[in-house]
């Protein structure tokens, strides 16, 4: 059960910096997504970004579901790591 704890929190921790670096990448208009690796970061980071897409709409061309997807990403997070110390 703690390595199983221990993977998900692992995972969502590199799961965050996976999309930390996707919305770095978003201020750079001159890459292109269909070119490697760009492309695997946002098959990998999309499915995830456009559930919260779907119910918040960019507000004056600025898209705030990332902020919330981290937010919640980092929340999950913090409570599997917590399991691990009642576990």
């Amino acid at each position: 059960m703690e390595l199983l704890i221990t993977t998900l929190a692992t995972f969502t921790q590199i799961y965050t910096f996976l999309l930390l670096i996707r919305v770095l990448l978003t201020w750079f208009p001159t890459i292109n997504w269909y070119d490697q690796p760009f492309a695997a970061l946002s098959q990998i980071t999309d499915p995830y970004l456009n559930v919260f897409r779907s119910f918040i709409p960019p507000l004056g061309g600025i898209d705030f579901s990332p902020m919330l997807a981290i937010i919640l990403l980092q929340f999950l997070g913090g409570f599997i790591g917590r399991l691990a110390y009642v576990v």
